[in-house]
């Protein structure tokens, strides 16, 4: 890959889920997080957590029901949850624009992302009861200042079969969608509901 082609790319097109509310701030720039509701053409809906600078979204009236057009990048940071790390995903938004209501397609808008990454993890290939080939895949995709994100990937089928074949270290590239998936968790006071986010993987490539 060229070196100035981006290795991490998301686009995205949804409703405000709730309200927008304040994150955290870095030197003088305040940041703001939000949940963007994206459906999917199955009518299913992934519902995603996007965070803002505020120089992004001045003026804008983001309130829930607004519909919004997101270009980021798929960002992770650990943060502790009961007693333990966690890996914890947000959309970093880059670009960000308002949409007419007459503006948004009716099957949903764009969810689409583009990784360029290495392998960190052996991928956990596997198949479901019905035969169904999956694999799951975790991707360090670099970005500045000697950083790396870590982002959960999930293969079927042929990509899940090629992934499996694949190795801690290997360079991949992939296109796929961002989506979430509640699952329960039992904790000591009982059972909770989570949600999980990942890369659904519809094309996949070894370099």
């Amino acid at each position: 890959m060229e070196g100035h082609q981006p290795t991490n790319t998301v686009t995205l097109m949804g409703k405000v889920q709730g309200e927008i509310s304040f994150s955290h701030h870095v030197m003088q720039e305040k940041f703001y997080k939000l949940t963007l509701e994206v459906p999917r053409l199955s009518g299913q809906v992934d519902v995603l957590p996007v965070t803002l600078a505020e120089h992004l979204i001045e003026g804008m009236a983001l309130s829930d029901g607004a519909q919004l057009w997101i270009k980021g990048q798929l960002r992770s940071y650990n943060r502790l949850v009961d007693g333990a790390s966690r890996l914890v995903l947000t959309v970093f938004a880059l670009d960000a624009e308002l949409i007419a209501d007459d503006g948004m397609p009716l099957n949903g808008g764009p969810n689409e992302i583009f990784l360029d990454g290495f392998l960190c993890k052996p991928p956990v290939y596997r198949t479901t009861p019905f035969q169904r080939e999956i694999a799951d895949l975790l991707v360090a995709v670099n970005r500045a200042y000697g950083k790396s994100d870590y982002i959960p990937c999930i293969a079927w089928g042929r990509n899940a079969r090629k992934a499996g074949q694949m190795k801690v270290g290997d360079h991949v590239v992939l296109q796929g969608r961002l989506q979430s998936r509640d699952y329960r968790k039992t904790l000591p006071e009982g059972e909770v509901t989570r949600t999980a986010y990942e890369v659904s993987i519809v094309r996949l490539d070894l370099l």
